[in-house]
Formats: structure tokens, C-alpha cells, sequence
């Protein structure tokens, strides 16, 4: 099992969203986060004052599967966030040694 992360930019959480559903990908956690890359952030002018904006908005995604599936959920997140620029996200692989749905105590691929 691995838990797959994904940093995306927010306004295509819904299409990553679809893609996974549309694979079988039964659940995933979305956390609103902030951070930069290459990007580094940048300036926005207000009321006719520069700020400096060093983090920028994202979509952290996280999804629990199982080891058949790991390939084609990261070729799915990379189609469906993929626009091409600077700060499309990254996509983390972790092994998962563990997972225990509370509710009926089911351990290992049944608690995905």
C-alpha cells in the first residue's frame, strides 16, 4: 500500500478529483496549503502598494491505494493538473505499513 501526496495548483482539484473517481480511487483528503518551488512567490500590487506574496495557494491531495493501482494514479494526477507552467505541484510517494478502518477494525487492502 502507498499513500500518494500531491501539491497541485487549486483551480484543478476538480479535475484530479474526477480523474481518481473515475479510476476507482475510493477516498482522499484535500488540505488547503501554502508553500513555494521554483516559483518563489511574487508581487501584487494593492491600493497602490507593492506586497511581496512569498506563499503561494495550493491544493495538498492525499490519497491511500493499493500497489496496483500507484502507477496509474500518478499518471492520472499528471494529466489532470498538468497545465504546463512553473508551479504545476509534485506528487510524493510513501509506503504505508499500516491501515485500520476504525469503524469495523478491517486492516491492510479491505480498510482502503
Amino acid at each position: 500500500m502507498k499513500m500518494v501526496s500531491a501539491i497541485i495548483k487549486p483551480f484543478k482539484l476538480d479535475e484530479v478529483r474526477e480523474a481518481l473517481s473515475g479510476m476507482g480511487v475510493q477516498g482522499i483528503t484535500v488540505t488547503e496549503v501554502k508553500g513555494f518551488g521554483r516559483q518563489k512567490g511574487h508581487t501584487e500590487l494593492y491600493r497602490g502598494a507593492e506586497y511581496v506574496v512569498d506563499f503561494l495557494p495550493k491544493v495538498k491531495i492525499e490519497a491511500a491505494v493499493s500497489d496496483e493501482l500507484v502507477e496509474r494514479v500518478i499518471e492520472a494526477i499528471e494529466g489532470a493538473a498538468r497545465t504546463g507552467k512553473i508551479g504545476d505541484g509534485k506528487i510524493f510517494v510513501t509506503d504505508l505499513e499500516q491501515v485500520v478502518r476504525i469503524r469495523t477494525g478491517e486492516t491492510g487492502k479491505e480498510a482502503l
